[in-house]
């Protein structure tokens, strides 16, 4: 299991336990994080699921693809260098124990 823990816009943290190869975007939905909407389901076609990586983990990140780069100029909140889509990152034992932190709106 991969430890994950979501911070949102207010402070307010969410600690979970997740299979290996689970999509950050996929963690947050099936458990119930709000401010993660996942709209397209995964395909990197919404930007619903747009968040800001903890810089520490930044380089064990999978490289960004066009998709995902196209996607984040859509999204509604700031986007910055340790911004993400939580589709296209799948946890791996190298993301055990990430910081996620979530925009105020995806919407």
């Amino acid at each position: 299991m991969i430890q994950i823990t979501f911070i949102d816009h207010s402070g307010k943290e969410t600690r979970l336990s997740v299979p290996e190869g689970t999509s950050i975007m996929q963690a947050a939905v099936q458990n119930g994080v709000e401010g993660v909407i996942g709209e397209c389901g995964g395909s990197a076609m919404c930007a619903t699921c747009h968040c800001h990586i903890e810089a520490d983990f930044a380089p064990k990140l999978p490289p960004m693809g066009d998709m995902e780069e196209a996607m984040l100029e859509c999204a509604t909140a700031p986007v910055d260098d340790r911004s993400r889509l939580g589709c296209q990152i799948e946890l791996t034992s190298d993301l055990d124990g990430i910081i996620v932190y979530l925009p105020e709106s995806q919407v």
